[in-house]
C-alpha cells in the first residue's frame, strides 16, 4: 500500500484544541491564489505534515471575533456557538521561524475565499490538525498525479516527496489561457518530472471543471504498473478512479483520489475518496 487513511476504522481519542495563529505575512502567487504565512507561540510544536496533509481552519465571525473551544467530557464544545470551518493542505511548516504556510484559492465565493482576500498581518485564526497518514513508498515509480488550483498545495508536497529516482507525470488543471499563463505558479523542481499544464480557457464551450484531467488520462501513455494520485472536483475525481480501475485496470492499492470540492456545494464534505 502506497496510503492509508484516517477515519476509516480504529477508535479516534479527543482531539486537542485548536491553536490560535495571526497571519505574520502574505503573498499574491497569481492572480487566483494566495499564500498566508501563520506564526504566533501555539504553533510551538505543531506536527511535520505528511504529504497531502490537511489542516481545520476556524475562521472569525463577522465582527473578528475568534470563538474558542473549551474541553467537554464528549471533546471540544464551543460555548459560544461553532465558527466557521474549511479544511486545507499546509504547505510546509518551518519549525526554525515557527511558521505554517497555507495556499488559498480565490475564487470569489465563500467564506474562507472571502476571508483570504481580505486578510492582512495581525488577523486571528485558528488551526487544527495536522491529520493525514498518506504514506509515500520511496520505491514507488512511475507515477501519475493529477490536480487543479485546489490541489497545488498537495501536489507541491508530493514533488518533495518524491525520491530523485522517482518519475512522475503531472498533469495540472487552471484557468489561464497557456499564451498567458498567470495562474501556472512555480512549484518545486524535481530530476525526474514532467508538468503538463492545462487551461480551462483554451478548452471548447461546455467544458467542465476536471474534465481536462480525465481526457488527460485517458489520452496518456499510462504504465499498467503506475501509481496514481488525483486531487480535484469530485465528479471528475470519481471519473479519474473509474477509468485508472477499470479502463487500465491499475491495481487498486496504487491508486489515491480526493475530491476537494464540488461544483455547486459551498462546503464539500471533508474525507471524499471518490470510491462510491
Amino acid at each position: 500500500m502506497t496510503a492509508t487513511d484516517p477515519g476509516r476504522g480504529g477508535r479516534r481519542g479527543h482531539r486537542p484544541p485548536p491553536r490560535r495563529v495571526e497571519v505574520v505575512d502574505k503573498e499574491r502567487l497569481t492572480p487566483r491564489l494566495v499564500s498566508i504565512l501563520f506564526g504566533g507561540e501555539a504553533l510551538r510544536g505543531f506536527p511535520q505534515p505528511v504529504p497531502t496533509a490537511h489542516i481545520k481552519l476556524f475562521l472569525p465571525d463577522a465582527d473578528g471575533r475568534l470563538h474558542a473551544p473549551v474541553a467537554g467530557p464528549d471533546g471540544l464544545e464551543w460555548p459560544d456557538g461553532r465558527p466557521t470551518m474549511r479544511t486545507y493542505t499546509p504547505r510546509r511548516y518551518d519549525a526554525d521561524a515557527n511558521t505554517l504556510e497555507v495556499w488559498f484559492v480565490l475564487h470569489g465565493e465563500g467564506p474562507a475565499s472571502a476571508w483570504a482576500e481580505r486578510a492582512a498581518p495581525g488577523d486571528l485564526v485558528a488551526i487544527g490538525g495536522p491529520g493525514g497518514r498518506f504514506t509515500l513508498d520511496p520505491d514507488a515509480s512511475p507515477w501519475w498525479i493529477a490536480g487543479d488550483e485546489s490541489a497545488l498545495p498537495a501536489i507541491a508536497t508530493l514533488i518533495e516527496a518524491l525520491p530523485e529516482t522517482a518519475t512522475a507525470r503531472f498533469h495540472l488543471e487552471v484557468d489561464s489561457p497557456v499564451d498567458s499563463p498567470a495562474d501556472l505558479v512555480t512549484l518545486p523542481e524535481h530530476p525526474g518530472i514532467e508538468l503538463l499544464w492545462h487551461c480551462r480557457a483554451d478548452a471548447p464551450a461546455g467544458t467542465q471543471p476536471g474534465d481536462l484531467l480525465v481526457r488527460a488520462l485517458q489520452d496518456d501513455d499510462v504504465s499498467p504498473a503506475a501509481y496514481l494520485w488525483a486531487g480535484c472536483e469530485a465528479s471528475a475525481v470519481r471519473r479519474i478512479r473509474s477509468h485508472a480501475l477499470d479502463v487500465r485496470s491499475l491495481p487498486r492499492d496504487h491508486v489515491t483520489t480526493r475530491g476537494y470540492w464540488r461544483v455547486g456545494e459551498a462546503n464539500h464534505p471533508d474525507h471524499d475518496f471518490g470510491e462510491d
